[in-house]
């Protein structure tokens, strides 16, 4: 071994300096392959152990002995040495002897390596300096620039000082507003506004170190490009902190009148108060007013088109000679969703209307006038001479999307090298029931047809996984699958299981004692649906080990996890010919997959059945006659804000069911089960809904409780099996119903819109009692465990797909109660939200043509004053006692 590699070895870097000093190119290049055996080494060397304190020398080694800028570069950003890297002092020092146009290429080349390389900013910084090059404006080396000048962890110095001294101050703040994800750190050192880069960027332009009209120029732009809310923040604050005088605002007019249309809430308030301050002093003309009107009234937050409706009042009061201009662009809020704001709009076309003279105008207004609700409609006939409407004519035919289809499950691969791709696949996204099953079904397949060439195929798909070890006991391997364990929570994990036992890595008598005796999984309120999930695949993995089945009876024909009645009779035919025994849990599963919906369907099956002559074709006979699937008898419980529902016992399920599958049918109460478990993936629930396919009430009633967290704990995706409990089968009753509750006064927009899809997908079919999610709804506002204004959100969001009778049909109900307690002695839930609630449901009702008497309306409506509450109680009970045009 050579003095050199020695040193390297030993992690001397003082004589590996001294050691490089005079080689030539040729003698460092000989070094390079005992450089790279070394580091190859050093990979699998466990962490921790003394032979990785090499890694810094041999960081700085390799990068002086590769003399090629590309090499270098990538010895230099390798990521296994991103943690164990040479300091940036010494990779310079042993640069230091490079042609400059080297260390310039090489300088741009680390600059244009992503930021996730992790390279060192007074690397990069440092060969600048050394080769005299143009500054990198790249992404990663702007973010690095921000990232370490913007550190206060110099004494005496500050963020401005420090730029000030950049030679390079012009060309990195220029490519600052080009910069992504740079906003950070800016916020971080301005969070006090104290030395931070709002005060320094405006000092700098103050002293003439920055262009000012090139800096805000490049701000403004910044803003008009878009981002992250981050980037807007900072941006922001930047361009305030750089004080626009009256000449600069009216040199963007353009891109003040963009951004008030298009920018997020924050950028484009200000980008109005700007224009609105223009349009006071006279100094924005009413084409433009009316342009940026056309703008911000189209937008869905209140905030802004309520200032831009004051803004309109304050110009027209002044200048009678832009109502021709501006009026027109006002009636553009005739059609907002928030009635208040629609009536604001027209109080102000009916104020200023005398002073528009042309009758194209005032033609136009009154055609815009049949965008307002009826009500207003009403007014704006007599005040805008708009055409009566009949009422009749604004009745909507209730639309509803068309419920998603189950999908037909394709037959398992033929091959077993096909197969083996899918379970590959399975096991990196933890996929949906439809490719489960059909790797499930393909694995029992190949293993009965050929096991050899099934455990080949597989091998480079185990050779990833934590058990497929050179262990010949398999000690872990078999502890970890042993009776002991704590049960699956992924689709992974069961295949793991089945995979092992492909493998012989787990021992027989360890799968025979969990099919005999079962898994020993904390019990809690899922372990019902997750242990029958698993005594299915445990027994399945017993008899790939002892006596392999040719194809599984319980294989669903639908992605809902339904089965033919027909073709599970086929099944049981094939097995009898085969003289093939049924497994236990296999058998019990398909029964409860079988559709029995279809009675003649059934019926016809049962008789084939009963042909067979088979113990399990009597079984399924009789299974199949014994009609419809019900649910048990259930009782409301409350325990604080939550509302949970207990089952009583499902006989049908108790008799001949093995035991993984009899606690299905056992009672569910609140009070005695556990509801933190490890069943934390919720990927699983899909899965269990494809247990019961028929009898979905059965699952539901054990996941409102984790439903309920998306509304009352604010949990995010807890709602997220909403839709796939709407298509599942069986009735939807008063589980499924209450979990559909708690959605739609979820926390979080996605888990809300879950609900919402959830619920059109059962008006589509049908299912939706929506007295009952009314009734629901109104307890759980009640109670404080679905606020006002999330329960509208939903509602709202429902509605503008046409469902508007549905939706008036659950809010009569739930506004019944909320009603009913502002009229009540007792002191009601804070009515926050309550208005908002009361104009979705009032915009349903006018157009669905709803009419009648909604108890305690008259008395909210009767209230004095103007608020929302007030005026949208008056809106719904004039739409609910408004006659029916002849």
């Amino acid at each position: 071994m050579s003095a050199l590699m020695e040193a390297v070895r030993a992690g001397r870097t003082a004589e590996v300096v001294g050691l490089l000093d005079g080689l030539t190119d040729t003698e460092r290049r000989a070094f390079l392959p005992e450089l790279k055996d070394l580091r190859k080494e050093l990979r699998t060397a466990p962490w921790g152990h003394p032979s990785r304190h090499a890694y810094p020398t041999l960081h700085a080694t390799g990068a002086a002995c590769e003399t090629g800028a590309a090499a270098a570069v990538s010895w230099i950003a390798g990521s296994d040495m991103r943690w164990s890297q040479s300091s940036a002092a010494l990779l310079i020092h042993v640069l230091g002897d490079r042609d400059a146009s080297w260390l310039a290429d090489v300088t741009h080349r680390l600059a244009g390596r992503p930021a996730s390389a992790g390279v060192s900013y007074e690397l990069m910084a440092g060969l600048v300096r050394l080769s005299g090059c143009p500054v990198p404006t790249t992404e990663t080396y702007v973010q690095a620039w921000v990232a370490h000048t913007g550190q206060l962890w110099q004494r005496g110095d500050t963020l401005f000082d420090r730029l000030r001294r950049d030679p390079h101050l012009a060309e990195l703040m220029a490519a600052l507003f080009e910069t992504n994800d740079v906003a950070g750190p800016m916020e971080w050192s301005s969070a006090e506004n104290l030395d931070g880069w709002v005060d320094a960027i405006a000092r700098l332009t103050v002293e003439g170190a920055l262009d000012r009209k090139r800096t805000v120029d490049a701000c403004v732009a910044r803003l008009l490009r878009g981002g992250s809310t981050v980037d807007h923040r900072a941006f922001l604050r930047v361009l305030k902190g750089l004080a626009l005088n009256r000449e600069e605002e009216r040199e963007h007019i353009a891109d003040w009148l963009a951004l008030a249309s298009d920018a997020v809430p924050t950028v484009a308030s200000h980008a109005q108060a700007v224009l609105g301050s223009l349009a006071l002093d006279g100094e924005l003309t009413p084409r433009r007013l009316a342009e940026m009107s056309d703008a911000v009234l189209f937008r869905s937050e209140k905030k802004l088109v309520r200032a831009q409706l004051v803004l309109l009042g304050k110009v027209l009061a002044r200048d009678a000679s832009a109502a021709a201009e501006v009026l027109p662009a006002l009636a553009v809020a005739f059609g907002h969703q928030d009635t208040e704001v629609q009536e604001r709009a027209l109080k102000l076309v009916e104020r200023h209307l005398k002073k528009v003279d042309s009758p194209e105008v005032r033609a136009e207004l009154a055609a815009a006038a049949d965008q307002l609700v009826p009500a207003l409609r009403a007014r704006a006939v007599e005040s805008l001479g708009a055409a009566p409407v009949a009422a009749a004519a604004a009745v909507h035919e209730e639309v509803l999307p068309p419920p998603p289809m189950p999908v037909r499950l394709a037959p398992a691969p033929e091959s077993a090298v096909e197969l083996s791709e899918e379970v590959g696949a399975l096991l990196a996204s933890d996929g949906d029931v439809t490719a489960f099953e059909r790797a499930l079904d393909g694995l029992v397949r190949h293993a009965y047809q050929d096991r050899d060439a099934l455990v080949e195929a597989l091998g480079p798909v185990c050779a990833r996984l934590w058990w497929d070890s050179s262990d010949p006991d398999n000690v872990r391997v078999d502890n970890r699958f042993s009776k002991n364990h704590h049960g699956f929570n992924s689709v992974a994990e069961s295949l793991d299981l089945l995979l092992a036992t492909l493998r012989g890595k787990v021992h027989t008598a360890t799968l025979h004692g969990v099919v005999q005796h079962g898994s020993r999984s904390p019990s809690c309120g899922h372990s019902p649906l997750s242990s029958a999930f698993e005594a299915r695949i445990w027994e399945v993995a017993y008899r790939i080990r002892a006596e392999p089945l040719p194809f599984l009876l319980s294989t669903p024909s639908w992605s809902t996890g339904l089965l033919e009645p027909d073709e599970l009779v086929d099944r049981l035919d094939t097995y009898r010919r085969l003289g093939a025994r049924v497994s236990t849990a296999d058998f019990a599963q398909a029964l409860l997959r079988v559709r029995r919906t279809d009675l003649a369907a059934a019926a016809a099956a049962a008789e084939r059945a009963a042909a067979l002559g088979t113990a399990e074709g009597v079984r399924l006979a009789r299974w199949l006659s014994s009609g419809e699937p019900v649910p048990p008898t259930s009782r409301r419980r409350s325990t604080g804000a939550r509302v949970q529902l207990e089952f009583g016992e499902l006989v049908s399920l108790q008799a001949d069911f093995p035991a993984g599958y009899r606690e299905l049918g056992q009672p569910t109460t609140v009070y005695g089960e556990r509801w933190h478990c490890y069943h934390w993936n919720r990927n699983m629930q899909q899965h269990w809904l494809a247990i019961l396919p028929e009898l979905r009430e059965l699952v539901a009633v054990r996941i409102v409780r984790e439903v309920s967290t998306a509304a009352v704990d604010d949990v995010r995706g807890a709602a997220g099996v909403l839709p796939a409990l709407a298509e599942s089968g069986g009735a939807a009753g008063e589980a499924t119903h209450l979990c559909l509750a708690y959605g739609l006064g979820a926390r979080h927009p996605e888990d809300r819109l879950a609900a919402v899809d959830a619920l059109l997908v059962l008006a589509a079919r049908g299912q939706l009692d929506g007295d009952r999610l009314g009734t629901d709804l109104g307890q759980l506002v009640r109670s404080g465990a679905v606020k006002h204004s999330r329960l509208a959100e939903s509602m709202r969001t429902a509605a503008a797909t046409g469902a508007n009778t549905s939706i008036w049909g659950i809010l009569r109900h739930t506004l019944t109660a909320l009603l009913a307690d502002l009229d009540g002695d007792i002191k009601p839930a804070p009515a926050r939200g309550l208005g908002d609630l009361l104009a979705v449901a009032a915009e349903c009702a006018e157009r669905s043509g709803a009419r009648g008497e909604l108890p305690h309306l008259a008395q909210t409506a009767d209230r004095t004053g103007s608020s929302r509450l007030v005026t949208q109680a008056r809106r719904l009970r004039s739409t609910l006692v408004a006659e029916v045009a002849a």
